[in-house]
């Protein structure tokens, strides 16, 4: 089954073919790009003698004449102008920008500046979060990497409205995060033995870690979310702090994470107590989490810890994409672990 990928020379694209290359089903396609048009091993010299594709500019005739699917690993803003001819043909749509996320027009453009996608392509979309989405359709959104870390972190307590308090969430990520583009807050003097907190309240995940949430507890209208960038190239770190009931044990909370993710082939839950590394997933499709209840305050820590460029993004597309063809979740994607 051969996939086209849009956006092929960005971060997210690279690792798309990465592991397409390690795929039972899936077949590096069409390559496409706005920048670079060329023999792609001229570019990346470390795919050479194994992607030996051009680099095609973007033509959607071609990528539905010799594909099975695209896709779209294109910065915000991008996707949402490029798409309509795939849904026009019903042909399958993957896209992992934040384009298609968020149900409500206005609410994109409040929060990433945009003119948001036409009403039609929002409704069409599936936020694909692969644990909690049963059905996908050809038109198929890809959470975000924080929004990944956070909905996974906190899902077994809002599902159930146990949360006592507005949950805070601390995500910290590697810079491979902020795209390839060269910015003040990317530069190597700025991140290199620093930490640097960003967007703090503004974060274009903020609202759809909230839309996710509203569909479990109406009730539940804001969080409290900050994000930093730490000197590492790859993983997220998402911290979440929360109140909850007296009568609720540590045992009791740890239950509920066994209940919800013991039959999900990529989270794994550490012992009661145990919280997870970063380097527990690099390179993989897995979500490591752990937590603490503190008896004296009633706040539980929830740690989760992802590769942002794989569960946060490649690596849970492609998962996307195995459930939406009638495959196997795990095909392709059940790496070891980089380690160290």
């Amino acid at each position: 089954m051969k996939a086209a990928i849009v956006g092929f020379t960005g971060y997210t694209g690279l690792e798309l073919v990465r592991l397409i290359q390690l795929h039972p089903v899936l077949e590096i396609g069409t390559l496409h790009s706005h920048s670079v048009q060329e023999n792609s091993v001229n570019v990346y010299p470390h795919l050479q003698q194994l992607v030996n594709q051009r680099i095609y500019p973007f033509d959607p005739l071609q990528i539905m004449q010799e594909n099975e699917l695209v896709f779209f690993a294109t910065p915000a803003g991008i996707s949402k102008d490029l798409v309509s001819p795939f849904v026009e043909q019903d042909f399958p749509v993957m896209d992992l920008s934040g384009d298609l996320r968020l149900k409500e027009a206005g609410v994109y453009q409040q929060w990433y500046q945009q003119t948001p996608a036409a009403d039609r392509l929002l409704h069409a979309a599936t936020y694909a979060l692969p644990e909690f989405q049963t059905s996908h359709g050809n038109l198929m959104a890809n959470p975000g990497c924080y929004a990944t870390a956070a909905i996974l972190a906190a899902a077994p307590l809002v599902r159930r409205k146990w949360l006592a308090g507005i949950p805070i969430f601390d995500g910290k990520s590697g810079l491979s995060g902020a795209g390839k583009k060269l910015s003040d807050t990317s530069h190597f003097v700025t991140i290199s033995e620093n930490m640097r907190t960003y967007k703090l309240n503004q974060h274009q995940h903020i609202p759809e870690i909230v839309q996710q949430f509203q569909q479990w507890d109406p009730e539940l209208t804001a969080i409290q979310f900050s994000t930093s960038l730490i000197p590492v190239n790859r993983g997220i770190m998402m911290t979440l702090y929360v109140p909850v009931a007296p009568e609720r044990t540590a045992e009791d909370i740890y239950q509920r994470y066994q209940e919800d993710y013991q039959e999900q082939p990529f989270i794994r839950l550490q012992p009661l107590g145990k919280l997870p590394e970063l380097r527990q997933v690099t390179g993989t499709n897995f979500c490591d989490i752990g937590l603490v209840l503190n008896p004296m305050t009633h706040i539980v820590t929830v740690i989760a810890v992802i590769d942002n460029l794989v569960k946060g993004a490649a690596g849970q597309a492609i998962q996307n994409v195995n459930k939406w063809a009638g495959l196997e979740e795990t095909a392709g994607l059940r790496q070891i672990p980089w380690y160290p």
